[in-house]
């Protein structure tokens, strides 16, 4: 699994972590049920603290993306329970993304075949 930081970002090194783990499943380059790297294999391979792996990991296991126990460490959930749709927070994401695009002056035809590719 290649996780590319950008330390220059002001996206916190935990979230970008998350955010790429959750990319990898839905593009399909993470299968259900494929072994995650350890907190401190991963922290290694990228250059970060392991406190900063282990937050990424309580937050994807918290959002049920993986599952984690002490004796098989960490993989992503054969299924994801939950409603269709989105959470709150990520509701809320939408909402400011769709609005940096109407300030900026891209159509919503523009920004939905945008969104298309990512679907």
């Amino acid at each position: 699994m290649v996780i590319a930081i950008k330390t220059d970002s002001d996206v916190p090194i935990y979230q970008q972590i998350r955010n790429q783990i959750v990319l990898g499943i839905s593009d399909g380059r993470l299968s259900p049920g494929e072994q995650l790297p350890t907190v401190r294999g991963l922290a290694e391979e990228i250059g970060v603290n392991v406190m900063t792996v282990n937050k990424a990991y309580q937050l994807l296991k918290q959002e049920g993306y993986i599952c984690a126990d002490r004796r098989s460490g960490a993989k992503v959930c054969n299924r994801f329970d939950g409603s269709p749709g989105l959470s709150v927070e990520a509701a809320e994401r939408l909402k400011c993304i769709i609005s940096e695009a109407k300030i900026s002056g891209m159509s919503k035809e523009d920004f939905i075949a945008v969104c298309g590719k990512y679907f």
